[in-house]
């Protein structure tokens, strides 16, 4: 039977490294992993990045809904029809702000038989735990029917912290082993059990935010990019994209993270949607986008 783990946490904790790692090992291993990727914008543009170390036929994206509620049918027919593979295993990262409990509560019923129950492993960036201010509730969300938490961003933190926050992860979800991603064993995790863990329930609106894209003309330097980033106000939980530099044949991507952190490197291939600015949070609108990218361009020309 193929196992279903489903990789949960908030925006920026570490979710696409983890899968990675994930997919990373079990190739390596001889298994045949199938990536379902879900965003409430253009997740094709992290599918792209997988196709150095998978066929695109086992990559899937799914844009536009949340599978925690308004995409779940659409996740469970989709993971119904991934095809039977020797020492198959699928993957799925869900967006930053799901409701992870309430995909758990819906994604095991109606799979065929041939899939094991799905397991949850939720990533927590030590550094941010529980300083998202009025979001905390669903970050905790986001681990109480967990199998396994991963432990992320550790070099940032001191030894204190990291108790404080492994101690509360304790009383969140008891029945989770909670380890950091070094300690982890890919084939140990098929055999992970699902939670039994019964979770405070999560009104859930609180797990859904704005989210809008832009097309972004050709920059003039890496300088506009951290121009648009810095640009776009702290409310903006999540800001990404994917552009061209003037004199450059590659494209590069970007992301900046919650806490504010801007992290630049070569995009693979060429974007399918074009070159796109994309943001996750309250008051994303894509006249605000528009306006970071212009104010971008005048301050590159006026210099």
């Amino acid at each position: 039977m193929e196992a279903i783990i489903t990789v949960v946490g908030f925006l920026g904790a570490g979710k696409t490294t983890l899968l990675r790692y994930l997919m990373t090992n079990f190739i390596e291993k001889s298994w045949q992993p199938y990536i379902i990727l879900n965003d409430y914008e253009n997740a094709h543009l992290d599918a792209q990045q997988f196709a150095e170390q998978i066929e695109p036929k086992w990559v899937n994206a799914l844009t536009g809904s949340c599978i925690c509620c308004s995409g779940i049918n659409e996740l469970r027919n989709l993971v119904n029809r991934i095809p039977e593979r020797t020492n198959g295993v699928t993957l799925i990262e869900a967006n930053g702000t799901s409701d992870a409990c309430a995909l758990m509560e819906f994604l095991g019923v109606g799979l065929q038989e041939r899939f094991l129950p799905p397991i949850q492993v939720s990533v927590v960036d030590v550094k941010n735990w529980q300083q998202r201010g009025e979001h905390n509730e669903l970050e905790a969300n986001q681990v109480q029917v967990s199998s396994l938490i991963v432990l992320t961003h550790l070099e940032k933190t001191s030894k204190q912290r990291q108790d404080i926050v492994i101690k509360e992860l304790e009383s969140l979800a008891p029945m989770a082993t909670i380890i950091p991603m070094e300690a982890l064993e890919v084939l140990l995790l098929p055999e992970l059990l699902p939670s039994t863990a019964t979770p405070t329930k999560l009104v859930h609106q609180k797990a859904h935010w704005s989210s809008c894209s832009a097309d972004v003309p050709v920059l003039p330097g890496i300088a506009s990019i951290y121009s648009i980033c810095n640009a776009l106000p702290s409310h903006i939980l999540r800001v990404k994209g994917c552009v061209q530099i003037n004199n450059e044949k590659g494209y590069t991507y970007f992301e900046r993270k919650p806490d504010g952190e801007i992290h630049i490197r070569p995009f693979n291939g060429i974007p399918v949607t074009g070159t796109k600015l994309l943001t996750i949070g309250p008051g994303s609108t894509p006249s605000l986008l528009e306006e970071a990218i212009q104010m971008s361009l005048e301050t590159m020309d006026a210099s």
